[in-house]
């Protein structure tokens, strides 16, 4: 991984490249953002790049050093994720034992945070102390995805580079060029914040099947209710399926997006355009407010599911109330 090779995010590059070029690397970055907006990848790019024995701005990808980045096994390279819920004291302790000593021929200790927003009070403190006081030449790279949630003597001391998504249409053409299809393409660049987080999703075992079950779980509540919670029962609550409720929901925001923009009659922009002959008939049967009502009830409905709520109870709430209005 190269800084050619992420897409996207041309000021984090020029600021990160030029650090490189003039020799005034911070020591410390915040990479800040959505998930699959490419921080993992640039902080790998940016380890490869400083270890390079080749390149001045950019990894060669070729030499020992790049290698041993890229296979996970610089001596002077150490990453650090949460153990259970959170990055606990022990760890950011044990990563200063580590840099206690001091680096190989390369000069330069990076250490990388993967979720720094969930460090411990205890962890953030010390780690600090260690930001303050490095023993040698160190770069810390923060990977998060709200760098407001870091303590805010962290944020002072250190570089914040924001990542932004990708374009989303983009990101669709990209996607489509690969060859992938248009009707999971277009919720899954809906749905996340970045090419390679849209890919996952895709080639996911389950979203696929998740979409094709929304679709029937909306047509079935809106024509013929008692059917879509056995739906529920066989299709989503006894399956994979069941751990992927919250997508289920973005899936149906989506669709609800839909009905509003078919009942204006604006197709050029609509994520589930491969089933226009059932949803343009149904979209016109209800007042626009209707479907605006509905996609408010599952935005709320999902922030429940994300406070622990029982995910079956509130999958029948959302199929009770869109019959209801």
């Amino acid at each position: 991984m190269s800084f050619q090779a992420i897409p996207g995010q041309a000021a984090a590059k020029r600021l990160l490249q030029n650090g490189l070029r003039q020799d005034r690397l911070s020591h410390a970055y915040i990479f800040s953002g959505p998930v699959g907006t490419g921080r993992s990848e640039m902080a790998t790019a940016l380890a490869k790049a400083i270890y390079c024995q080749n390149g001045t701005d950019d990894a060669c990808g070729e030499c020992l050093e790049c290698r041993k980045v890229e296979h996970g096994n610089h001596p002077d390279l150490h990453m650090v994720a949460p153990e259970g819920a959170s990055i606990k004291i022990e760890q950011i302790r044990e990563l200063q034992k580590e840099f206690a000593y001091r680096a190989t021929a390369s000069g330069t200790k990076i250490y990388i945070l993967y979720q720094a927003e969930k460090m411990t009070i205890q962890a953030a403190n010390s780690l600090l102390k260690f930001l303050e006081e490095p023993n040698s030449r160190v770069v810390a790279i923060l990977i998060t995805e709200n760098g407001n949630a870091l303590l805010p003597t962290i944020q002072s001391r250190a570089q914040w580079i924001q990542f932004t998504p990708m374009a989303r249409e983009q990101m669709a053409l990209t996607l489509l060029e690969e060859g992938l299809p248009a009707a999971l393409v277009w919720p899954a660049t809906h749905v996340t914040a970045g090419l390679q987080a849209a890919r996952d999703l895709i080639g996911s075992n389950w979203f696929a099947e998740m979409r094709t079950v929304m679709l029937q779980l909306a047509k079935e509540t809106l024509t013929r209710f008692p059917t879509s919670m056995i739906t529920v029962q066989q299709r989503i609550v006894k399956t994979e399926l069941a751990d992927h409720v919250s997508t289920l929901f973005d899936l149906l925001i989506l669709w609800f997006k839909d009905m509003v923009q078919l009942r204006l009659e604006r197709r050029d922009k609509l994520v589930y355009s491969d089933q226009l002959d059932w949803m343009s008939s149904l979209a016109l049967s209800r007042d626009v407010s209707v479907w605006v009502r509905m996609m408010g009830q599952a935005v709320d409905l999902q922030k429940r599911l994300r406070s622990n709520a029982n995910s079956q109870l509130v999958i029948e709430k959302m199929l009770v109330e869109m019959q209801g209005v």
